[in-house]
């Protein structure tokens, strides 16, 4: 999935839902709270996110991998201007 808008939490969310299959997952847009700060980003949106999520795919799987899977699935995001992404995994 590539990102034609500028990063969102929807955009966000859509991806990890096509790619993780969770069976919990909020995506939050804390840009807002960041503003001024390094890799904020002038919108005041789409530069720094919080996802907690579970799902099939992190069982068996340690923090780090679990969070590696994370990542992936949003590398091109990443690519388009996210600067700091904050993950809780759940089992």
């Amino acid at each position: 999935m590539s990102p034609a808008l500028p990063p969102t939490a929807a955009l966000l969310d859509a991806c990890l839902r096509q790619t993780l299959t969770p069976t919990l997952l909020e995506v939050l847009d804390e840009s807002a709270q960041h503003a001024g700060h390094a890799g904020a980003g002038d919108s005041g949106f789409g530069t720094h996110f919080r996802v907690r999520i579970a799902s099939p795919f992190f069982t068996g799987k340690s923090r780090v991998a679990r969070h590696r899977l994370v990542y992936d699935a949003l590398q091109e995001f990443m690519a388009a201007g996210v600067h700091a992404l904050a993950i809780e995994t759940l089992d």
